[in-house]
């Protein structure tokens, strides 16, 4: 049995593990928001920076 059965049963079983783990994501993912709009602005600023730093890096 891989991971993603075992959650799949273990959500079938209880329902309170979604919600732990949607509430998990969201956190996640307004500190990654946080964390790149203060790296490199917003809107077209952010677009600008973003591509300077990946350039720097040579990644693009």
């Amino acid at each position: 049995m891989d991971y993603v059965e075992y959650y799949a049963l273990k959500l079938k079983e209880n329902n309170k593990l979604f919600s732990q783990h949607k509430k998990f994501i969201e956190s996640q993912y307004k500190g990654s928001s946080t964390l790149f709009r203060n790296s490199y602005g917003k809107g077209e600023e952010f677009k600008k920076n973003a591509r300077t730093y990946l350039k720097s890096m040579k990644l693009i």
